[in-house]
């Protein structure tokens, strides 16, 4: 019979009258480490609706769709399929639309419609071809972002006529009935309608 040697015996003295490492969570509150990734918070001021945190969610726990017929992009956020990487905070274009907490972890529930989150956008729409520019906020986003250089592009005066209202919505807004004219350059257009009206009527 080989008895227990000196070290063994040890180690089992020191494991009996230690403390339990892992935390007495739920009973008590757990305090996470540094860096701990929970729970991803969308900041509502500062997410603009642009989809990249859908495109780059590995779990696809973030999808979105789009209903031309309101104007309305509906996104949403199931945090029972999210793994926690942080790619939608890491990829958010404006570093402040999601983050992801420090506190909230505990999102073990029995009804899985309780971790869904939804979020609204308004969609700017083609007046020709109905397709789908990007939502309004995202535009005001980079409008603000490029400054001055953002009147280059004849969508950006669109939010300029929103601010100094230079002309009425229903002239600077036209519909298009009959086919893309001159004047619809400085419409709603997508760009594949805005290079058709640019192309055929520059050189006119």
């Amino acid at each position: 019979m080989k008895y227990p040697k000196i070290r063994e015996v040890k180690e089992a003295l020191v494991s009996l009258f230690s403390p339990a490492y892992t935390t007495k969570f739920p009973k008590e509150p757990h305090v996470p480490f540094e860096n701990f990734r929970g729970k991803p918070i969308v900041d509502e001021e500062n997410c603009v609706g642009c989809e990249t945190c859908a495109n780059v969610c590995p779990p696809l726990a973030i999808t979105f769709e789009d209903n031309k017929v309101k104007g309305i992009r509906t996104i949403r956020r199931d945090y029972g399929k999210c793994i926690f990487c942080g790619q939608c905070q890491d990829h958010c274009i404006t570093q402040k639309g999601v983050k992801l907490s420090d506190k909230i972890f505990d999102i073990a529930v029995f009804d899985r419609t309780v971790n869904v989150e939804y979020q609204e956008r308004e969609l700017i729409i083609c007046k020709n071809c109905s397709a789908v520019i990007t939502t309004k906020d995202h535009l005001q986003y980079m409008h603000k972002k490029l400054g001055p250089k953002a009147f280059a592009s004849i969508q950006n005066l669109n939010i300029l006529n929103e601010k100094l209202r230079l002309a009425s919505k229903s002239e600077a807004e036209s519909d298009i009935k009959d086919g893309l004219k001159r004047k619809d350059m400085f419409n709603i257009l997508c760009p594949n309608c805005l290079r058709e009206v640019i192309i055929k009527y520059t050189f006119e």
